[in-house]
C-alpha cells in the first residue's frame, strides 16, 4: 500500500482527487508487519444490506488477516451456522468468503442476517450484520383503467401505482409505441410516478398513457394498462388562480436522515400554468448542495446536516394570483463516527486508550465486545477499565492481546468498528520502500513517507542532507504518521532526506529523495490569426519545462482531436502548420503540453479569409515582454523566465536583464545581464540583502522595446560579507599620525544589515599585538600618538550582523614625516667644461631623513661674469634646482653659462620636504666659444659693392678676440661659387665689401671668436645692383586724387630713379617735382632648371640616336641579304602584271597605280639618275615611292619603306601617311 501512495502523490499534480488522496494518506490505520503476531483484521466484508439475485450465487465477503492466519465462522440470525452442514454452501479456502448456490432451491431459504467472524489465538474480529434479501420484481396487479374524460383547463392526475419492488423500480411514461411522452411545467412526472397536468388541453386527448416500472437488479419492465384520456373543446377554459395538488395541504412535514439526499416537491395547477419559486425561512437555501430541478417543481439538497432543518416554502403564481406550501423538515441521524477506535501496539507495561466516539439523532448507545463476546460477560481483568465510549488499558503485559468491538447503534442503523490491542515488544522498522524518489512540481505539495513500525511506536526524526534536522515549523509538517509535508515546494527543497524511527529496543533509518521540479509553461502561446484561403498557417506552442522531464504536444481543434490522415496539418515541437487552409479550417486550435508530473494548455483562433493585397510591412521596435515568473529561487540565484512580445517584422536580438535595489537604491534600475534574443529564460546571480524587482527590454534591429512591467518582489536572505574594502592605504598626514583609509563597499556588497568595518594595526617588527577598533559609515580612520615615520600593518574587514567578510590581506604602511633635521656635508665641485659642472656630497644619516628619502635638491645661481669683479644686479632671478632622487652622492649640472661665477648649496627632500641647506660654495667656469653676433644687417647695395652692420654677441662667453666673416656668390642653379675668408677685429661694427660683381647674389656667414674658438655664425644674403646704363625717362599718369601708385614690369636686381612730377594740362608744363629716389628692386634667383642643359637628359637624348643608329645598321644588313619586304611579298602574290586588282574608291586596276602620276611598273627600279630599267635580280630591294623620288645611300640602296597604301598629294604636307624617313626622325629628336 505504501508504494501505491507514493506513486499517487507523485503522479497528482493538478488531479481533482489529490485531496481524498492525501486525506487517506494521513489518516490510513496502523500497519502491522504480517510476519509480526497479530489479532485478526477484516479487511474486506459484503454490505450491510446485501440484495441479490435470484438467477446468480449468492456471494457473501468475508476477508480478513493476522498472524497466524485466521479461521473463519458464521452466525446465522444470531446463531451459530455450519457451513459443513448445507451442500449448497461452500467456504472459500484460506477465506471466510460463503458461496450459496441457490439454482434449484427456493431463494427465500437463504435469506437471513450474517455475520462472519474471524478467529487466531490473539483474537476474534467481528464482521456487520449482513441482511441478506432477494431482490423481486413483482408483476403490476390486474386492473382495468376506465377512460377519462375532462373539460379543457381542469387538472388531471393519472396514477402509476407501481408494484413494490425490492430495489424499488424506476418509473417513467411512454405511449404505446414506445416513445417518452413529453414532460414540461404543464405536464410533469412526481417523485412516486404519478403523471400531473396543471391543465388540459384538447392536444392531451390520447388513448396510450401507459406507465412502466423498471427493476434494476433483474433487468426486467412491467408496465400499466393504458389510461385513455378525453378532453372536451365544446366550452371555453376558464382561467383560475394556482393551487397544489401535492401536497394537499396547506403544510406538510418530511424527516430526512443525515447524509442522505432531501427531495421536496411542489405540484402546482391552475391556468395559466403557474411558476413555482423555492425559499427557507430564517435562512438560506444552502447553494452549494442545493438544485431545483424537474421544472423548478423538486428541490434537492444533497448530503443533509443538521443545519438542513427547517422550514420550507413553495409559491405557485400565475396572473391570477399565487398559493404557498409550507412543509417542515426535521433531520435525524443514524450512528455516525466522530473518532472510530484504532489498532494499538503496546509494549508490556504500556498503558493505552481505546476510544469509541460517535453521533446520531437520537444519541446512540455504545456497547463493547471482546473477541465477540459482551465485554460484561468476559473474564474480569483488573488492567481493564471500560468508561462508556472509552476502554483504558493499564500496564499490559504480554499474551493479553485481543480485538474489542465498539458497537454504537439506535432507531435508524448501527456501527460496529474492530480495534486489537497487540502486547509486543519489537525494535523500530521502516515500512516505506528505502531510496524512494519523489518528485513534485514547484509550488505544489510534497509529501515525503516514513511509514514505520515498532513496540513501543517508534519517534520520528527527519534530517534534510546529513546534518540538518527538520523541525515541525513551517514550511515543514510533521504528521502523526511520520509523513513529512512540505507546504509549497520549492528547488531548495530538493534533495536526500532520511528518516529516523526511534525506541527503547533500537534504531532505523530511512533516505528519500525529492526532486522539485520546474511547472511547465507555454511561454510562446498561439496567437489569432487571420489567414487567407490557400495560405498557410502557423500556430507557435514554445514551452518551458524541466529539463528532466519530457513534455508531449497534443493539439485539438475545437477541442477533438486533429483530423486524421490529413497531411497538411503538420505538428512539430514548438508549433502547428496547416497548409493550403481552406473554410472548414476554421475554428479555435489548443495545444496541451503534457509532462508525467503537469501539463499546460492555450488556445487561439483561426479566421480564413479570402485573398487581399498585401499590407507593406512595418518594422517597429518590440513589445516588451510579458508574464516574468522567478522560479528555482536559491539562496545566491534565481531564475527568471518571461514570454516575448510581438517582434514587428524585426527577430529580436537581445534581452536586456535590469533589476531595482528596493532596498539600497530604490527607483534606480541598473543593468544586470543581457541574454540571446532565442532565450526566453536566464539564471540570474543575486547578492545577499537585496530586494530584487527585475525588469526586461528587447531590442530588435530598430531599437529597446519599452521596460515590461516588473517582476514581483524577490528578496535574498542576509549573509556574511564576501568581500573587504578594497584600495586599502595607510599614510600619515602629520609627523604624529597614521590615516587608514579605504574605499567602503556599495550596499550591493554589504550581503546583510549593519554594514560596519573591523580596523585592525600594529608596528611592524615591534612583536605587539594587533589594536582593533571597528567603526561604521566612514572610510577612514586616524590613529594617534605614534612615532615619526615607522612601518604599520594594518587590516580592513568588512562586519555585518551575520558575521564577517574573509580574513582580509595585510597593507603595509608608514606614519607620518617630518622635515629632515640635516643638512648634508662635505659638498665639492668638479669642473668638467665651460658648461657642465659636477657636485658631489655625503648622504646625510637615515636618521636624520625623518620620513622616506625622496632625494637631494641642488641649487645654484650664476653671480657674475668672471671678467666682472662686481657681483651684477640679479635681484628677482631664482636659483636654478637640480633634483636627483634616491640615494644619489653626485650629480651633474648641465647648461652653465661659461665664464662665469657660480654659487651652490645642497638640501635634502623627503615627503613632508626640505631639510636645511649645506654650506653655500662658489665656482667658475672656463672660457667657452661666444655665442652668435646679436645682429648682422646688409645695407647701401652697389653694383660692386655692399655694406654690413653687426652687433657684438648678448653673451660673449670669455675675452672676445675678433670676428670672422665668410661669403660666396650664389649662381642661377642655387650652387655656391668660392668663398671668401676675411678676419675682423673685435672692436669694429660695420665693413663695406667692394670689388663685388654686379647683379649677383651673395651669402654670408658672421661668427664671434674668442681664444676657444668661434660660435655659431648668423647668415644673410644680398643681391648687387644691376648695371642698366642710361635710360630715358619712363611716364605714368596718376589720378591726381591718388596718395600713392604701384609700378609694375620693374626688373628684378635693377636700381631706379623715381621722381613725382606735378604738371599743367593746359599747357603741359612741369609745375612742381619731387626729389629723385633711388629705389633698389630686390633681385630673386632663377633657381627654375632649364632641362636642355641637364645632364641626364642629354645622356637620355644620346642613348635614343644610338638606338635609332643601331637599328639602321640592322635594317641595311637584312636588305643586302635579300629579306623580304612588304613590297617583294606583293610581288610574289601577283605574278601575272595583266592581273591587277580593281580599287575600291575609283575602279582603277593596279594597286600602284595613281590617276595623276606616272609610276613605274612592277619589276621595275629607278636609278640615281631617275629612269627606269628593269630588274635584273631577285635580291633588288626596289621601293615604289609616290610623287617623289626615292632616298638613297652612299652605296645607291634606297633607304625609303614602301607604305602599300594610296599616298595623298604632297601638298598635305605633315598629313601624309607616308612613313617619316629615319633621317628625319632623328632630327626631330634632336
Amino acid at each position: 500500500m505504501q508504494s501505491d501512495i507514493m506513486l499517487k502523490s507523485k503522479w497528482a499534480s493538478g488531479v481533482g482527487a489529490w485531496l481524498t488522496v492525501l486525506l487517506v494518506h494521513l489518516t490510513s490505520a496502523l500497519e502491522v508487519p504480517l510476519d509480526l503476531p497479530q489479532p485478526p483484521t477484516i479487511t474486506q466484508q459484503s454490505p450491510k444490506d446485501y440484495i441479490f439475485d435470484p438467477r446468480e450465487n449468492i456471494v457473501i465477503i468475508c476477508e480478513a488477516k493476522g498472524k497466524p492466519h485466521p479461521s473463519f465462522s458464521w452466525t446465522r440470525n444470531g446463531s451459530h451456522f455450519d457451513v459443513d452442514v448445507d451442500s449448497k454452501v461452500l467456504m472459500k479456502p484460506g477465506s471466510g468468503t460463503l458461496v450459496i448456490d441457490i439454482s434449484g432451491e427456493k431463494a427465500e431459504a437463504y435469506e437471513a442476517t450474517y455475520q462472519c467472524l474471524a478467529h487466531n489465538e490473539h483474537g476474534t474480529a467481528l464482521s456487520n450484520d449482513i441482511v441478506v434479501r432477494q431482490s423481486r420484481s413483482p408483476l403490476w396487479s390486474k386492473e382495468r383503467n376506465e377512460a377519462i374524460t375532462v373539460q379543457a383547463g381542469v387538472p388531471l392526475v393519472l396514477h402509476c401505482r407501481p408494484p413494490a419492488g425490492l430495489p424499488p423500480p424506476l418509473i417513467f411514461w411512454m405511449d404505446n409505441i414506445l416513445q417518452k411522452l413529453p414532460l414540461s411545467d404543464r405536464v410533469f412526472q412526481a417523485l412516486n410516478g404519478d403523471l400531473y397536468f396543471a391543465n388540459v388541453l384538447p392536444s392531451d386527448t390520447r388513448n396510450d398513457y401507459i406507465c412502466f416500472a423498471r427493476f434494476p437488479h433483474t433487468q426486467t419492465i412491467q408496465q400499466k394498462q393504458p389510461i385513455s384520456v378525453t378532453v372536451l373543446e365544446n366550452t371555453q377554459a376558464e382561467e383560475r388562480a394556482p393551487g397544489f395538488m401535492a401536497p394537499l395541504e396547506s403544510s406538510s412535514t418530511q424527516m430526512v436522515l443525515r447524509g442522505q439526499d432531501l427531495e421536496l416537491e411542489c405540484i402546482p395547477e391552475g391556468l395559466p400554468t403557474p411558476e413555482i419559486s423555492w425559499r427557507k425561512v430564517s435562512s438560506e437555501l444552502p447553494s452549494n448542495r442545493m438544485s431545483i430541478v424537474n421544472y423548478q417543481r423538486t428541490l434537492r439538497i444533497s448530503s443533509v446536516v443538521e443545519s438542513d432543518a427547517g422550514d420550507y416554502r413553495c409559491t405557485a403564481k400565475n396572473k391570477l394570483g399565487s398559493a404557498e406550501h409550507s412543509i417542515k423538515v426535521t433531520v435525524k441521524a443514524s450512528p455516525f463516527w466522530i473518532s472510530a477506535p484504532r489498532n494499538l501496539i503496546l509494549a508490556p507495561n504500556e498503558t493505552g486508550i481505546l476510544n469509541c466516539r460517535v453521533s446520531g439523532d437520537p444519541k446512540p448507545k455504545i456497547a463493547w465486545s471482546i473477541n465477540g463476546m459482551p465485554i460484561h460477560n468476559a473474564p474480569l481483568d483488573p488492567s481493564r477499565k471500560v468508561e462508556e465510549d472509552t476502554v483504558i488499558l493499564n500496564h499490559v503485559q504480554s499474551g493479553s492481546s485481543a480485538v474489542y468491538q465498539c458497537n454504537a447503534s439506535n432507531e435508524f442503523g448501527y456501527l460496529l468498528a474492530n480495534a486489537f490491542v497487540s502486547v509486543l515488544a519489537e525494535p523500530p522498522r521502516v515500512l516505506t520502500p528505502p531510496n524512494n524518489v519523489y518528485q513534485v512540481i514547484t509550488n505544489n505539495r510534497a509529501l515525503l513517507d516514513c511509514a514505520s513500525f515498532g513496540s513501543p511506536m517508534p519517534t520520528i526524526t527527519w534530517f534534510k542532507g546529513s546534518t540538518t534536522a527538520i523541525q515541525n515549523v513551517d514550511p515543514y509538517v510533521i504528521h502523526e504518521n511520520g509523513t513529512l509535508e512540505i507546504h509549497t515546494a520549492q528547488p531548495l527543497n530538493s534533495g536526500r532526506y532520511t528518516c529516523i524511527a526511534t525506541n527503547a529496543l533500537g534504531i532505523k533509518e530511512n533516505h528519500v529523495l525529492l526532486e522539485v521540479k520546474e511547472p511547465t509553461r507555454i511561454l510562446r502561446l498561439p496567437e489569432y490569426k487571420v489567414v487567407e484561403r490557400n495560405m498557410d498557417a502557423v500556430f507557435e506552442c514554445r514551452v518551458k519545462h524541466d529539463p528532466s522531464l519530457v513534455p508531449t504536444v497534443t493539439w485539438l481543434k475545437d477541442n477533438a482531436a486533429l483530423p486524421v490522415g490529413d497531411d497538411r496539418f503538420v505538428v512539430d515541437a514548438e508549433s502547428l502548420t496547416i497548409r493550403d487552409v481552406t473554410e472548414k479550417d476554421k475554428g479555435t486550435y489548443t495545444c496541451i503540453m503534457n509532462t508525467s508530473l503537469d501539463q499546460d494548455s492555450a488556445s487561439a483562433m483561426l479566421t480564413v479569409v479570402e485573398a487581399t493585397p498585401a499590407p507593406a510591412i512595418v518594422y517597429e521596435q518590440p513589445d516588451p515582454p510579458t508574464d516574468l515568473e522567478l522560479t528555482d529561487q536559491m539562496d545566491r540565484s534565481v531564475q527568471l523566465t518571461w514570454i516575448p512580445g510581438d517582434e514587428h517584422n524585426s527577430p529580436t536580438q537581445n534581452f536586456l536583464i535590469q533589476y531595482e535595489d528596493l532596498l539600497h537604491q530604490p527607483e534606480v534600475w541598473a543593468n544586470l545581464t543581457a541574454v540571446p534574443g532565442t532565450s526566453t529564460t536566464a539564471r540570474l546571480e543575486l547578492s545577499p540583502y537585496v530586494y530584487y524587482s527585475f525588469r526586461i527590454l528587447a531590442q530588435n534591429h530598430v531599437g529597446f522595446s519599452q521596460p515590461s512591467r516588473p517582476s514581483r518582489q524577490y528578496r535574498t536572505n542576509p549573509a556574511a560579507p564576501d568581500v573587504n574594502p578594497s584600495d586599502v592605504q595607510a599614510t600619515g598626514t602629520d609627523h604624529n599620525n597614521l590615516v587608514i583609509s579605504w574605499k567602503p563597499l556599495t550596499g550591493l556588497q554589504s550581503n546583510g544589515p549593519a554594514l560596519r568595518y573591523k580596523i585592525l594595526w600594529r608596528q611592524k617588527d615591534a612583536d605587539q599585538e594587533w589594536v582593533e577598533e571597528t567603526v561604521a559609515n566612514v572610510s577612514q580612520h586616524v590613529v594617534t600618538e605614534t612615532p615619526t615615520y615607522v612601518p604599520y600593518e594594518v587590516k580592513v574587514q568588512a562586519v555585518n550582523d551575520y558575521g564577517s567578510g574573509p580574513e582580509p590581506q595585510v597593507v603595509l604602511g608608514y606614519s607620518g614625516e617630518d622635515l629632515p633635521s640635516s643638512a648634508p656635508e662635505g659638498v665639492q665641485i668638479m669642473v668638467h667644461n665651460s658648461t657642465l659642472a659636477e657636485v658631489h656630497w655625503e648622504a646625510i644619516p637615515l636618521s636624520t631623513v625623518r620620513g622616506k628619502l625622496q632625494g637631494y635638491k641642488v641649487y645654484y645661481k650664476r653671480e657674475r661674469g668672471v671678467q666682472n669683479t662686481d657681483v651684477e644686479a640679479q635681484e628677482g632671478v631664482a636659483p636654478q634646482t637640480m633634483t636627483f632622487s634616491g640615494e644619489r652622492s653626485k650629480g651633474r649640472l648641465p647648461g652653465l653659462q661659461p665664464y662665469s661665477v657660480y654659487n651652490l648649496y645642497v638640501s635634502v627632500l623627503n615627503g613632508k620636504g626640505e631639510g636645511p641647506p649645506s654650506p653655500s660654495k662658489s665656482f667658475e667656469t672656463p672660457e667657452g666659444v661666444p655665442e652668435r653676433p646679436s645682429f648682422l644687417k646688409i645695407s647701401n647695395p652697389n653694383m660692386d659693392s655692399l655694406t654690413l652692420e653687426w652687433g657684438p654677441p648678448l653673451n660673449n662667453n670669455g675675452r672676445l678676440t675678433g670676428y670672422t666673416l665668410k661669403y660666396q656668390p650664389v649662381n642661377s642653379t642655387s650652387e655656391l661659387g668660392p668663398a671668401e675668408l676675411l678676419t675682423i677685429p673685435a672692436n669694429k661694427t660695420s665693413l663695406t665689401l667692394a670689388n663685388l660683381k654686379s647683379s649677383t647674389l651673395y651669402k654670408f656667414y658672421f661668427y664671434a671668436t674668442t681664444i676657444k674658438g668661434s660660435g655659431p655664425s648668423i647668415t644673410e644674403e644680398a643681391f648687387t645692383i644691376m648695371d642698366t646704363g642710361k635710360e630715358e625717362w619712363k611716364r605714368e599718369a596718376v589720378n591726381s586724387s591718388a596718395h600713392s601708385f604701384t609700378i609694375k614690369g620693374l626688373k628684378p636686381g635693377a636700381s631706379y630713379k623715381v621722381r613725382v612730377v606735378a604738371r599743367d594740362p593746359l599747357v603741359d608744363s612741369m609745375v612742381h617735382s619731387t626729389e629723385e629716389e633711388l629705389v633698389s628692386v630686390p633681385a630673386v634667383a632663377n633657381r627654375q632648371v632649364d632641362i636642355a642643359t641637364q645632364g641626364w637628359f642629354i645622356g637620355l637624348m644620346c642613348a635614343i640616336a644610338l638606338l635609332i643608329l643601331v637599328l639602321l645598321i640592322v635594317c641595311f644588313i637584312k636588305r643586302n641579304k635579300g629579306g623580304k619586304y612588304p613590297v617583294k611579298e606583293k610581288e610574289e602574290a601577283h605574278q601575272d602584271p595583266e592581273i591587277q586588282p580593281m580599287k575600291e574608291d575609283d575602279g582603277t586596276f593596279g594597286e600602284y597605280s595613281d590617276t595623276e602620276d606616272h609610276k613605274p611598273l612592277k619589276g621595275s627600279r629607278t636609278a640615281s639618275n631617275g629612269t627606269v630599267r628593269r630588274d635584273e635580280s631577285d635580291d633588288s630591294l626596289v621601293d615604289y615611292g609616290e610623287g617623289g623620288d626615292g632616298q638613297f645611300n652612299e652605296d645607291g640602296s634606297f633607304i625609303g619603306q614602301y607604305s602599300g597604301k594610296k599616298e595623298k598629294d604632297t601638298h598635305e604636307g605633315n598629313e601624309s601617311s607616308e612613313a617619316p624617313s629615319p633621317v628625319n626622325a632623328m632630327n626631330s629628336f634632336i
